[in-house]
């Protein structure tokens, strides 16, 4: 019986990972990985690279019938006439345009933030951050007009690389007119709307006028073909995709703690948050994905473990020996700015410390405890806004802590689902790779998935005391 493989690629703020799963089964045959350089902003062809080496260890792709591409979404890649890069791109966690952010929304209030504010959540389900590329392309406009001149096209990360994928037009000469991109990436540009599709008002508001976009597809629309005749999928952003590949439906909340620190849910139902708080984004199947994004996550833990000269499962293993909420020392993680609430000039800090908590334990559990707040005032923000919440489940790199998994249920006061460690948003993109091949209504139901439920006593004090302390740091920085 012969098998049909298909490959899935997350190119993620630090890596590219690459999977080869069984069409029918999802069962993984092989897999490779390849990191990227660090930074907020980096050359996309380091992309093209990364994904060249990773698809070289998971042993190519010669017997691969479809591929899709998730990636990091917000990124702003700028295309001259030719196609050829204009400038390294700009990252999600590039928080320089955090003035153009506000500047965009006060003009579409007349001058008044919070009207703006409205009005961008009703046109496209969000509001303008540093990590929208729409702000980015207000940056690029004031900061370096001679790129902004030069840019023919704008697209992001996943869309470039699927773009480098297809086979070259006859002509020798790239087209920009092939590039494409889907439904949940288009969502974070801040100029695509799920329900009115692009905005080109508010494109040209940020950039002075309207470079050419990419073609947005259905989410098993094809996007193409490869030189050897492979198919390529739409591909998603990296959120849509993990929540395509553990199989997320309505009902269902993810919190994944990578880079960034995520909370999102698949909807039926779009959101419109004037807050900004809630990111109103599509998902990869269809539906709506509601999100709120933290700027410091897993980092945070990587950071307090270096500090305490430990790793991470050393980390684990003091965070585990303090008492919840760590005698009142309390941990605000905000060590790159923040999205979530929209602080990109703070700092993270450390409070209540006294003689009684100055251990490593305390320390370490505080930085958990710092993290899983910030994530659990995300989902507090999602059912503020009629999101329904079944179940939560836990991914990403931090999520194999055990001492998030633990302490995760108390912080969140629900009982947490765990899969097994994976590459969600890689098996994402495979998913979406055999459902754009198989033609189906719906994707396949891959059953390959084993996961782990922890629960633990409630504690809202911890939450009530990092408030407490998340507010007071925010007053001391304002008045600063």
């Amino acid at each position: 019986m012969t098998t049909t493989l298909v490959a899935g690629v997350d190119s993620s703020t630090q890596a590219c990972k690459v999977v080869i799963r069984d069409a029918a089964s999802g069962a993984l045959v092989r897999e490779g990985r390849a990191p990227h350089p660090p930074g907020t902003e980096v050359e996309p062809e380091a992309w093209w690279q990364a994904l060249s080496a990773a698809v070289a260890a998971a042993g190519g792709l010669d017997d691969v019938a479809a591929i899709s591409i998730a990636a990091q979404q917000h990124g702003m890649v700028c295309l001259d006439a030719a196609g050829a890069v204009v400038r390294p791109a700009l990252l999600w966690n590039d928080t320089r345009s955090a003035p153009d952010a506000a500047e965009l929304v006060r003009e579409l209030g007349g001058g008044d933030y919070e009207a703006g504010a409205k009005s961008w959540a009703e046109a496209v389900g969000s509001v303008p951050v540093a990590s929208f590329t729409v702000t980015k392309l207000r940056w690029l406009a004031r900061c370096e007009p001679e790129n902004a001149a030069r840019t023919a096209a704008v697209c992001l990360p996943h869309d470039w690389l699927t773009w480098r994928l297809r086979a070259p037009e006859e002509s020798g000469s790239p087209d920009l007119t092939s590039l494409a991109t889907d439904r949940s990436d288009a969502s974070g540009t801040g100029y695509w709307s799920p329900s009115q599709g692009y905005r080109l008002d508010l494109l040209e508001r940020a950039f002075g006028r309207r470079p050419l976009l990419p073609l947005v597809l259905d989410p098993t629309e094809r996007a193409g073909f490869t030189p050897e005749g492979r198919i390529l999928g739409p591909g998603a952003g990296d959120n849509a995709a993990a929540a395509l590949g553990v199989a997320a439906g309505p009902g269902d909340v993810v919190v994944s703690i990578g880079t960034s620190g995520t909370v999102f849910a698949v909807s039926d139902h779009g959101t419109h948050d004037p807050t900004g708080t809630v990111a109103g984004f599509a998902d990869a199947t269809g539906r709506f994905l509601p999100l709120v994004c933290t700027l410091n996550a897993a980092r945070v833990l990587d950071a307090t473990a270096k500090l305490l000269g430990t790793d991470a499962a050393g980390l684990a293993a003091r965070a585990l020996r303090a008492p919840a909420g760590c005698a009142g020392l309390v941990v605000v993680p905000y060590l790159e700015g923040e999205r979530t609430p929209n602080r990109p000039e703070a700092t993270g800090a450390i409070h209540g410390w006294t003689l009684a908590n100055s251990t490593p334990d305390h320390l370490a559990r505080a930085a958990v405890e710092g993290v899983l707040c910030g994530l659990a005032d995300g989902l507090e923000a999602l059912t503020s806004q009629g999101v329904e919440v079944h179940r939560i489940i836990l991914i990403g790199g931090g999520a194999r802590s055990e001492a998030v998994r633990r302490i995760a249920p108390a912080i969140f006061g629900v009982p947490v689902v765990v899969p097994a460690p994976g590459e969600y948003v890689a098996d994402g993109a495979a998913r979406q790779a055999a459902w754009v091949l198989s033609g189906e209504p719906e994707p396949p139901r891959w059953t390959h998935l084993a996961t782990e439920t922890y629960e633990a006593e409630p504690t809202p004090w911890v939450r009530d005391r990092y408030a407490e302390v998340r507010e007071l740091v925010a007053a001391r920085t304002s008045s600063a």
